[in-house]
């Protein structure tokens, strides 16, 4: 095991000895690592007088780990540079022959990079966040639990893995320093978004969505590195001078993969689609695993928390709830608003949107809200049984006439999504990565057209003129 990881020890080394010889990298670095927590704290403590005058103790005790996470943060875009250059760099100082024509793997010149430029930032962060924690403790200004400080280093570790990570693949497909520092925005900016919903989270004080968050931070970090090593090609980094923008090659790509040889509209379905559900089949597998889960969540977690409400609620309040839903009118009369295009668009949109959020972070996102959509149904269950009413009934009449059509659609949409994900990360012998990138897009494209499309239409005719008039009768005869 050790002659395995001397080889990344080495090439950690001589990574961190040229970065201490820039001196353009190393002064920005110590400057904003002693002055910002100063910065932070100046504005810590005017905000807290402001705030002060108003009794909002809440949001001081919330301010200070929203000053930490904020400290740590900003070494690691300045840090950033170093990794966004780690190869493309070294190419165009000429130095990347010597490095890729060491006795190396793959994988043991990436992580002995990736090493490197996880550490600095980190050293700089956890020295800032120090520092900016003595001010703290001088001007006796409560410090964060331990447990909330152990969420703020973790949160701050995790940002740095995701942000290097996602730096060091771009250096591997960029042919430029210019190039990768313009791309450095798709790195910074999610990141920042993201820090928006965890400071959200740190002044509501909800704990243990912040565990979440550190999991799925550190899960797609470990995803990028994945893709990283699997696109990591030595012929590539040697070949390649200059990125240009094909746009015939790009389209003749995707089209290839669409079409697939195929003679005609019989033939498409009957072998290329079939060819492209079949390859997607254990993410649909596991896809239908996520649905009974995410179901079976929302209907324990709405027993368990809602009971004491509906239990509470007087029972005037629960008379008047179950008149009004005596009293539904009509759905398929609303033209303006419920309709089969209405629903057809909006439920197209949401499979849109799965597969969107869900190519920028390697299905993460896209699966989290597929269970979202899955665990309607477990909630709504769960709250008809409490509101002691018969939800078979009122599910078999209102959620089944369409939803066999709509749900099968909704998973095979996501399982695309999963299947993407998947794919991005494995490696593909002589494929680049936008040359993967079309076939997959190409594949979910067939899927969505050919089977996704159909499905959603049928389902939105049904429910729009068949399943009110199904559940009201339910309803009635209840």
């Amino acid at each position: 095991m050790s002659s395995k990881l001397r080889p990344v020890l080495l090439v950690a080394w001589r990574e961190l000895r040229d970065q201490l010889r820039d001196w353009r990298v190393l002064m920005p670095m110590v400057i904003l690592t002693l002055s910002f927590p100063f910065l932070m704290n100046e504005f810590a403590k005017q905000t807290v007088d402001f705030l002060n005058q108003f009794n909002a103790n809440l949001i001081i005790d919330r301010l200070v780990p929203f000053s930490i996470m904020i400290i740590g943060f900003f070494p690691i875009t300045i840090s950033l540079v170093v990794a966004l250059e780690s190869f493309v760099g070294e190419k165009e100082r000429g130095t990347i022959e010597p490095l890729l024509s060491a006795p190396f793997d793959d994988w043991q010149l990436y992580f002995g990079k990736l090493l490197v430029g996880v550490a600095t930032p980190l050293i700089a962060s956890y020295l800032s966040i120090g520092l900016y924690l003595i001010m703290v403790s001088r001007q006796g200004i409560a410090l964060p639990s331990f447990s909330v400080m152990v969420q703020l280093l973790l949160l701050t570790t995790a940002h740095a893995v995701l942000m290097v990570s996602a730096a060091i693949v771009i250096s591997v497909q960029s042919t430029s320093v210019k190039a990768a520092n313009l791309l450095a925005s798709f790195v910074v900016i999610p990141v920042a978004i993201l820090m928006q919903g965890e400071a959200v989270m740190l002044f509501w004080g909800n704990e243990q969505v912040l565990w979440l968050a550190v999991v799925g931070v550190l899960i797609i970090a470990l995803l990028l590195i994945r893709v990283g090593i699997a696109h990591f090609q030595r012929e590539y980094l040697l070949g390649r001078e200059i990125d240009t923008l094909n746009f015939h090659w790009m389209w003749r790509t995707f089209w290839r993969n669409f079409i697939g040889g195929a003679a005609s509209l019989w033939d498409w379905y009957g072998r290329v689609l079939r060819d492209s559900l079949r390859r997607i089949l254990p993410a649909l597998a596991f896809t239908l695993l996520i649905a009974g889960v995410s179901a079976w969540l929302s209907y324990a977690w709405v027993m368990d928390n809602v009971s004491d409400t509906i239990s509470k609620a007087s029972p005037e309040s629960l008379s008047r709830f179950e008149e009004s839903l005596g009293e539904l009118p009509d759905l398929s009369s609303l033209d303006g608003k419920l309709n089969a295009s209405f629903l057809f668009l909006n439920n197209t949109r949401a499979v849109a949107v799965i597969f969107l959020v869900g190519m920028f972070s390697f299905s993460v996102l896209g699966v989290l809200i597929y269970m979202l959509n899955i665990g309607l149904i477990g909630g709504l269950y769960a709250l008809f049984e409490l509101l002691g009413l018969q939800p078979l009934p009122l599910f078999m009449a209102g959620v089944a006439p369409h939803g066999i059509f709509e749900l099968p659609a909704l998973m095979i949409g996501s399982a695309v999504v999963l299947y993407i994900g998947a794919a991005i990360v494995t490696p593909q012998t002589g494929k680049s990565m936008g040359e993967v990138i079309l076939e997959l897009m190409a594949d979910w494209a067939k899927l969505f057209i050919g089977l996704v499309v159909p499905l959603l239409a049928i389902a939105a005719v049904i429910e729009a003129y068949i399943t009110p008039g199904i559940l009201l009768s339910v309803i009635g005869a209840g």
